[in-house]
This record gives structure tokens, sequence and C-alpha cells, in this order.
């Protein structure tokens, strides 16, 4: 008798083989032969399936949670999960990836505490909250990226007597199948209630090309403040060098960049890839799939996405999900921006990374 042929045959027809795998189950066994296809797939089977959450869906519920739901300790945060559906019962956005809107009312504090979850903000709209990162005090605001690497103690205080929301991206879900998470209360009172327009750290590590002689070896970038007017001016002149002739775009009308730690040049964060990415009107992007997830935020702008075989109209704020090699593709209505962040990073580092870009349609 053939192998296809034993791994085929019913069980119930032999009860040599019956006894077998009762004898394998009551020993805590599974046999690959019975498993293969569903443990090793021809290409990524992700949990996760393409998803759109709306702005103007995401900020009237934060605001109503603003009203009825207090921050403080035990809660924490007012952060409000992005919920996969093809995830059923579990807060997080991708396999990989959690992401929320946190809500902070009119002078109101968010306590310290730190955990080794990886973190991020990114501002659509709104300032006035300031983030202590370990006692540095940064200021929050449209279009800034401010990082919270693992194990930093950080706080939020808002100075004004108006809300402000973001969004957060972090590695929950990774830690959590890693069971590496921990997690730690911080001080009461916030560190410090400076508000300076630049924080120690952009003073030390702000400088395009220039690092301190001195300084430290760590993983995550030292740098926790990425601002909007440089991010702007970059892709700004990738698209005006690239109707020079040059060639400084992804493709055709697609300007991006990627933060970056000053010390390595690698990644800001060690587990998340964050970037932003410009898109002239009227730009069709080439189908683009990644071994690995990501969710995108619309900065500014409009246009219709294409996630696998789902379609979207989107525009400013609203967020969605690609799962692990579904491809991506983005038609510009008008001048669309777009924030990205994915896990990226941990697929590379694993030697799991591949990436394949099909035909524009």
């Amino acid at each position: 008798m053939t192998q296809a042929e034993q791994t085929t045959r019913p069980v119930e027809d032999d009860p040599d083989l019956t006894r077998l795998y009762r004898d394998f189950a009551d020993a805590g066994l599974t046999p690959l032969w019975t498993q293969r296809e569903g443990l090793m797939p021809a290409s990524p089977q992700p949990s996760g399936v393409p998803a759109l959450w709306r702005w103007s869906t995401l900020y009237p519920l934060a605001a109503e949670a603003g009203r009825l739901v207090p921050v403080g300790r035990g809660g924490e945060r007012r952060a409000i999960a992005l919920a996969n559906p093809g995830i059923p019962g579990q807060p997080y956005a991708t396999a990989t990836l959690w992401a929320a809107i946190q809500y902070l009312g009119p002078r109101e504090t968010a306590p310290a505490h730190r955990h080794t979850q990886t973190a991020f903000r990114f501002v659509v709209e709104g300032e006035g909250v300031w983030t202590n990162v370990d006692g540095d005090a940064v200021a929050m605001r449209r279009g800034d990226l401010l990082l919270t690497p693992g194990w930093h103690f950080h706080e939020h205080h808002n100075t004004t007597d108006t809300p402000m929301a973001w969004i957060d991206g972090l590695d929950i879900p990774l830690v959590d199948q890693l069971d590496a998470g921990f997690f730690e209360f911080g001080p009461d009172q916030l560190a410090t209630t400076a508000t300076p327009d630049r924080s120690y750290n952009e003073r030390i590590w702000g400088h395009p090309g220039l690092v301190p002689v001195a300084r430290p070896e760590r993983a995550s970038s030292p740098l926790m403040a990425y601002r909007w007017e440089h991010t702007d001016a970059a892709l700004r002149e990738q698209l005006a060098c690239a109707a020079e002739g040059h060639d400084a775009t992804v493709e055709p009308g697609h300007a991006a960049v990627r933060f970056s730690n000053p010390l390595t040049g690698r990644d800001a964060l060690s587990t998340i890839r964050t970037e932003m990415h410009r898109f002239a009107a009227g730009t069709v992007t080439a189908p683009t799939r990644h071994v690995g997830s990501s969710v995108w935020q619309v900065f500014s702008g409009s246009g219709t996405v294409s996630v696998g075989e789902s379609r979207y109209e989107v525009g400013t704020g609203d967020l969605f999900a690609v799962p692990s090699w579904a491809p991506v593709s983005v038609r510009a209505g008008s001048a669309l921006d777009a924030f990205r962040f994915s896990d990226e990073p941990v697929y590379e580092a694993l030697g799991l990374a591949r990436t394949q870009t099909e035909v524009a349609r």
C-alpha cells in the first residue's frame, strides 16, 4: 500500500489504524500527515481579514466615552481598540498589531505606566497634549509621530480646554503570542508639567545626518518625536524631484518615507515599521503583497483602496487593515497622504520577509 493510500484511507476501515490514532490522542500526539496543509499552507492564511474603520464613526464614539468613562488607575487609558472581524473575541487590528483611538478630555491626565510592548502615537488633528516619556515632555501636534519604545514610563496631559484624539499602535498581539509581556504602574503624579516646544530628545537627536559622538546603544530610536513639517517637506521634495526627471519615488506619483533610528538607520521601533505615503491626485499604485500585516490611516485627502477582494472609499482619518500577503493598492482621488505601520521588522529579523509587486490594474 502506498503512503498516499495509507493517509487517505478511512480510519474506520482499519481497527489497527483506529487504535493507533486513539493511542496518539491519549499520548498528546498528532501525526503530521493529517495536519500538513493547515500547518504548512502554500501561502499565508492570516486569521485577520481586510477591514475598515471610519473616523466619522470612531471619533463620536470616543467623545461619548470621554463623557462617560473616566481616565484613571486600572483602565489607565481611554483607548478604544480596532477589532478585526476575522479575529473574534480579541481587540486586535491584525494578528500581530493593535491599534486604537485614544481620547483625552480637557485638562485631563493619563497616569504613568510602562510595558514591554512597543508603542507609538500618530496625530491626525489637534494639539495641546504633551506626552512625558521617561520624564521628557514631548508635544503632540497634527501630523506628528511620537514614539514610546518598550519599558519607557509614559504619561499624557492635556493642557487645553478642548479634547484631543489620536491613534495608538502597539505590538500587543505579538508580545502576547511570545509570552513576553510585563507591565508596571508609574507614579501617580506627573513627572513634569513642562510644555516645551522641543523636547530634550529632539534637541539632542533631531538634527538630520548628525548624531552625538557620546551616544547610547539601544534597539529603538532615541528620538521620540518625528515632526510633520519634516515629513511633509521630504514627501514634497520627492515628488518635485521626480517631476524634474530624478529617480526619487517608489513609483510614479507615489512618494514615501520611513521613520528611522538615527543611531542605526534601521526602523525607529524594533518591532514596528512606521511610514508616511503621499499619492499625487490620480495616482494608481501597483498591487503589492507583504508577508506580515499592516494598518493604514488616511491623514488627508480621499481615494479608493483595494485590499484583496475588498474595496473601500476612504477619507481623512479612516483606518484599514491589510492582512499578511493580501494585495493592497491605492487610487488617489485628490492628493492623498496616509500613515502606515506594519510588523515587517519582525519578519525581516526572522528571515521570513517577502514582497511581491504585481502589474498595476
